[in-house]
């Protein structure tokens, strides 16, 4: 892959772990359903899109961002995971690159991204469950629902990535679901003439680009599962090509 320039290749993982042997690695409904989660995690949050630009940008956004954005990103994972087949993905990248000064800067960094981020998926959740069970809308017992949401995904990461795969799958048949009922159900109420209503003048340029980049980022991250896959030489790339068309 070209000249190295004396960099010397610095893997993470020097002593296989012995849980992931061939019976622990993921599968592949399992690890589709995890960059799926990865990436944007369902339609959550589409609206913001919708409510910054109108219907038109919002459309235009979701249809030529990828092509700008997620598919290179998800070709240089596809890339890369294939020359470090290995868990720890880009802090192995940079480490390989840069040394393990920089490599910890970087897993550091992206921790300290993931700690904010997924801080919003238990409150999302709970904002779109209140209007079934208002209580949730505030006070106490929406703070020991966050609690417990926290506590529960933290233990099933502790226990492993097969059991947070599987219940990915359950959990994204269960949050899509809804979105395709509805969906079947207002076909007879489509109006297309409303999908080309836009006011450039009144675009919200900050929530509007925000909105997009954050549904349609962090394909990098599947690079930390390489380890966890079967045959992550053929998978990778194939997953991220299926999953970005």
């Amino acid at each position: 892959m070209g000249d190295y320039n004396g960099a010397e290749y610095i893997g993470i993982n020097e002593v296989p772990s012995p849980r992931t042997n061939n019976s622990n690695k993921v599968s592949l409904l399992p690890l589709i359903f995890l960059i799926f989660y990865e990436v944007s995690g369902g339609p959550f949050g589409v609206e913001d899109t919708v409510q910054a630009a109108g219907p038109l940008f919002a459309l235009l956004g979701f249809l030529i961002f990828p092509l700008i954005w997620s598919v290179p990103e998800a070709l240089i994972t596809a890339e890369m995971g294939t020359m470090f087949p290995e868990n720890g993905g880009y802090v192995v990248w940079v480490s390989s690159a840069l040394g393990p000064y920089w490599g910890f800067q970087q897993g550091w960094m992206k921790w300290l991204s993931g700690v904010i981020d997924n801080a919003l998926y238990p409150v999302m959740f709970l904002d779109y469950l209140k209007s079934a069970i208002p209580a949730l809308g505030g006070g106490l017992p929406r703070i020991i629902a966050v609690l417990a949401l926290t506590m529960v995904l933290t233990y099933m990461n502790y226990r492993g990535l097969t059991i947070v795969g599987w219940v990915a799958v359950s959990l994204g048949i269960l949050s899509m679901l809804p979105f395709v009922v509805m969906g079947l159900i207002l076909i007879p109420k489509i109006r297309p003439e409303r999908w080309l209503v836009a006011d450039v003048h009144s675009i919200d340029w900050n929530l509007y680009l925000n909105t997009l980049f954050w549904n349609l980022n962090y394909w990098d991250s599947i690079s930390t599962l390489a380890g966890e896959v079967r045959n992550p030489k053929k998978t990778l790339p194939r997953l991220c090509f299926m999953l970005c068309f």
